[in-house]
């Protein structure tokens, strides 16, 4: 009976991590496309998130809920026998909030910690492209870039506040992520 038991557990535990698993790549079907262009002393930044918003990120929107996209953004360099080398930092936010008596949706964007934009608007597709798309941002110089150097620029996202709750966030705070690789030339 003991053995029974056992097997269940052990096939109620199998279907756990089969269900998580399908949780993930679920997710996984959104990307950032990300875009570098060393120019004039910067590396500057494109990227922006494909898809649309899942459906509890939208309904935390709509709730009236201060909902930012934070995401990483850096420039690393590969190393053979050990961690890849983080070159620059920098980070990039976009926040929405829903005002449920006005219908309008005041957005707004930072770079590290530093306000860049707000705006107010009515129109959904306007905020979608506010909080996902990101053109040109000269976020690094390139002065301590070394020429004919193979480096990768590396995106990471996430939403705040978390509307789901998934076994890969024990290992990593980030919802999804892009990468491009560049030569640098000057």
């Amino acid at each position: 009976m003991s053995f029974r038991r056992t097997s269940r557990n052990v096939v109620l535990g199998a279907a756990a991590w089969v269900v998580a698993g399908a949780t993930v790549l679920a997710v996984a079907g959104q990307t950032i496309q990300v875009t570098p262009l060393a120019r004039e002393g910067r590396v500057m930044v494109s990227f922006h998130l494909s898809d649309g918003f899942p459906v509890d990120v939208t309904d935390a929107i709509h709730s009236g809920l201060t909902t930012t996209f934070a995401y990483d953004v850096e420039i690393k360099r590969s190393a053979a026998f050990w961690f890849d080398r983080t070159v620059a930092a920098a980070t990039v936010s976009a926040s929405v909030k829903y005002d449920t008596l006005t219908r309008t949706f005041s957005v707004s964007r930072s770079y590290d910690g530093r306000m860049d934009r707000a705006d107010s608007t009515e129109n959904e597709d306007v905020v979608h492209d506010f909080l996902t798309r990101f053109d040109r941002l000269p976020l690094f110089s390139s002065a301590g870039l070394e020429p004919s150097v193979e480096y990768y620029l590396r995106v990471r996202a996430q939403t705040t506040p978390h509307t789901s709750w998934a076994l890969w966030s024990l290992w990593d705070r980030h919802d999804v992520a892009g990468v491009a690789k560049f030569t640098y030339i000057p």
